[in-house]
């Protein structure tokens, strides 16, 4: 896990001693605008001639020049200053000047989100993976370790909030990176257990003979074809005083080979991805205990390995979910809506206020939304909530509806509903939602029952970077994570 040291410091940012100090430069249509402390006005005439644009992404180290630090880096902000803008500009500069230990940023901040954001970006920037390096390990240049950033502003409880989200982020790229030799269900639940060690939270793992007993009929029979039996997690953050509870269901398919609906061998590329859901609950839920919210979250980690094998159910085989409810399997491929369907039950059996899964579902997502933007959908004003804190942390998502009149297509001859439309290339992404929402439970009893908020977060684009960009490297994202930490707070709240 990669989180570097940050600290705040009010004094001037010349006689910071790092490696290296950075500044920011500014988009427009003429000469690029310096944006950094006063002390620094010196280098507005040098920008252009080295090559700064202030274009997004953009870093350019300088040679020593001014004050105690050894070297000076430009990053560019585009054409505004935002709060995005400058999480996005601090994690593209640290992401970028590797090879250092420290780095400070004398940016003229003028609010304490700024300053958060700033926090945030370079933690989040300064993440890398280097578990399996272990001959070229010597050789990998890796981001600072050790970050400061100059303001006078008091940041209130900046520091430690953002070392919590940046912990979290990090366990789930750490988890979505290890390769799937290493990462299968019993060593996934074995991972969540530890990373819980310390924290006021309780643990509970069912076993493959537990899950059958118990009616996770979804977990159980898609696990059934590996040698690497499936697993259920129960992660369960309940503090005292808390009057409101939120539900988290991920999913953690370990390695997706579709099954004996076998995908093409370069679709197998990257399906170690497929667990993703699971560890974002996880490290949700982690992370809202270290912050102590006021709040009662419970994560479900349906974990399993989608294999073909003798014993793995077949196109036609009729599953027993967890409630009682039957679904013919047309498509082993669509195993991510099996094993959610059986958390989501489980979820609402407790009768939380809002539950939320979280899933690599579908490529209809990627279709339809490319590699930025999640999809959210299910209760509108759940969904409404989801967008606003995605909003409020720079993560971008995309509400998507859920038509009833889709439902008929999943009908089946022999079961209460089929898990796929054979044939069906359209509306995928929603589709996989209608089957979803099949399994959201009721709260209270009788008259009085009302089904409970759900929304379903497709995350399939998201979640992986073919190509870097500001605070986020290729590979795992941990996307959604801050903005159902966001969520999470505002729920929290009376």
């Amino acid at each position: 896990m990669t989180v570097p040291t940050l600290s705040l410091s009010a004094q001037p940012a010349l006689d910071s001693n790092v490696d290296v100090l950075i500044v920011g430069a500014r988009l427009t249509d003429a000469a690029p605008v310096l944006y950094a402390d006063p002390a620094f006005s010196g280098l507005t005439e040098l920008l252009a001639s080295v090559g700064v644009t202030g274009a997004r992404d953009q870093v350019v180290r300088l040679a020593p020049t001014v004050g105690a630090a050894r070297g000076i880096a430009v990053v560019g902000l585009g054409k505004e200053i935002t709060v995005d803008g400058l999480r996005d500009a601090a994690g593209s500069a640290v992401r970028q000047l590797t090879g250092v230990d420290s780095v400070a940023f004398a940016f003229p901040l003028t609010t304490e989100d700024e300053v958060h954001a700033v926090l945030e970006g370079a933690a989040l920037g300064a993440y890398s993976f280097t578990e399996y390096r272990k001959n070229s390990l010597a050789s990998t240049k890796l981001p600072a370790g050790r970050i400061t950033v100059h303001t006078a502003l008091a940041a209130g409880d900046a520091l430690e909030r953002v070392g919590i989200v940046a912990e979290a982020v990090s366990l789930v790229k750490d988890l979505v990176n290890t390769p799937p030799s290493h990462l299968y269900p019993k060593s996934l639940a074995d991972k969540s257990v530890a990373a819980a060690a310390g924290l006021p939270v309780t643990v509970r793992v069912w076993d493959e003979t537990e899950l059958v007993a118990d009616g996770f009929g979804g977990i159980a029979g898609v696990g059934q074809g590996s040698s690497r039996p499936p697993r259920l997690v129960k992660v369960s953050y309940s503090p005292e005083g808390a009057t409101r509870h939120l539900a988290l269901v991920g999913k953690g398919i370990t390695f997706d080979t579709g099954g004996l609906s076998l995908k093409l061998p370069a679709s197998m590329v990257g399906m170690k991805y497929d667990m993703t859901g699971a560890a974002t609950v996880l490290a949700v839920t982690l992370a809202a205990a270290r912050l102590a919210l006021p709040l009662r979250i419970t994560a479900w980690l349906c974990i399993a390995e989608n294999m073909p094998s003798g014993t793995a159910i077949r196109p036609n085989d009729v599953l027993h979910m967890r409630g009682g409810r039957t679904v013919e399997v047309l498509n082993t491929d669509a195993e991510g809506r099996l094993v959610l369907a059986d958390g989501i039950v489980a979820a609402g059996e407790e009768g939380p206020d809002a539950i939320i899964d979280v899933a690599t579902l579908t490529g209809a997502q990627v279709v339809a939304l490319g590699h930025r933007y999640f999809a959210a959908m299910g209760d509108d004003d759940l969904v409404r909530q989801v967008l606003d804190a995605s909003k409020a942390t720079g993560e971008t998502g995309w509400p998507m509806p859920l038509p009833d009149d889709l439902r008929s297509l999943l009908n089946s001859d022999v079961a209460d509903i089929a898990n796929a439309k054979i044939g069906n290339t359209a509306g995928g992404m929603i589709l996989a939602g209608v089957f979803l929402r099949e399994f959201v439970g009721k709260r209270g009893a009788g008259e009085d029952a009302v089904t409970i908020p759900w929304a379903h977060l497709d995350i399939a684009g998201p979640s992986e970077n073919a190509s870097a960009w500001g605070f986020t490297g290729a590979g795992p994202t941990g996307v959604s994570v801050r903005a159902l930490l966001r969520l999470a707070e505002d729920f929290s709240r009376p």
